[in-house]
């Protein structure tokens, strides 16, 4: 389940430079390399709970394509992501306050709280929202390639956080139902194959270990934070255990230290251990897909 740090944090200052495209039939946002440099491949950013039209989500998504990578900030949660109102309000409910703040404003904030995230988790809980994200890279990956990748082995990522960590774990896990043929653009193999080629998650939310981890097959690169309330200390380790153990799946995990939950997209800009905590969850991240996709 979302915990109540998945609901706060800051707001970023910078302002987004992609577009705002419909993909698939799903509006999204699009992040280019600079002019001249063809990307080296796709990598769709599948959000916390705030969506795809948050600035947070949208400066990631232009950071990664900084880094030489076409990106697309799909709107999985159909138009219902939560409002960033509500950030403020969880940062109240979680710092510590004085006793008449604790007594008096804490307890209104946290029906204005319930206000907000009762609706958005029954409109997007996992199991609601897992058919659009698996039709959507089914496009993907049985539709011609975008213009600036005429590729013959176009290399699809998916990079999620909190929510969106939990349906690229579901896609890491190549579930052989979903698998679909390439376009005929591609490469001369008939047969399916997996949707994604490589994973990249941060803080995901309702993860199941070792259940959903023990399925994973497709390579995956995992950042948490030290103080994650959403995946603590022993699960993380049982996390890397199991990763470890697999020697026919790439991986990398890297624990964060005083990182919280939300770290890497979420951070305070005033804050520079969270400023540090999320610059080195974007460089995992990069650093891998430049990997995966070579």
């Amino acid at each position: 389940m979302s915990c109540p740090d998945c609901f706060r944090g800051g707001v970023s200052k910078s302002h987004p430079i992609g577009t705002e495209a419909t993909i698939h039939g799903v509006k999204t946002y699009v992040a280019k390399p600079k002019a001249g440099v063809t990307p080296k491949g796709i990598i769709v950013l599948i959000t916390d709970a705030f969506g795809w039209d948050f600035v947070n989500n949208r400066v990631l998504s232009d950071h990664y394509a900084e880094s030489g990578f076409l990106v697309y900030c799909p709107d999985f949660m159909n138009g219902r992501s939560m409002a960033p109102a509500v950030l403020p309000i969880f940062d109240t409910i979680l710092e510590k306050a004085s006793w008449f703040t604790t007594i008096f404003v804490k307890p209104l904030c946290v029906l204005q709280a319930l206000y907000y995230v009762v609706p958005w988790i029954l409109a997007c809980a996992p199991s609601k929202t897992e058919t659009g994200v698996i039709k959507y890279f089914q496009a993907l990956r049985t539709s011609p390639p975008p213009a600036p990748l005429q590729t013959k082995d176009l290399k699809i990522g998916a990079a999620g956080f909190c929510w969106g960590g939990k349906h690229t774990v579901e896609l890491a896990k190549d579930n052989p139902m979903h698998r679909v043929t390439r376009h005929s653009s591609q490469t001369l193999s008939s047969a399916p194959e997996p949707l994604i080629d490589a994973a990249f998650v941060a803080h995901p939310t309702y993860i199941k270990v070792p259940d959903d981890v023990d399925a994973i097959k497709i390579p995956i690169s995992w950042s948490v934070g030290e103080e994650d309330l959403q995946m603590k200390g022993a699960d993380v380790m049982k996390m890397k255990a199991i990763l470890e153990s697999k020697e026919d799946v790439e991986h990398d995990v890297q624990i964060i230290p005083g990182a919280k939950h939300g770290f890497a997209t979420r951070h305070h800009q005033d804050d520079k251990q969270e400023m540090v905590a999320a610059q080195r969850a974007e460089d995992q991240a990069v650093s891998w897909f430049a990997r995966s996709f070579s």
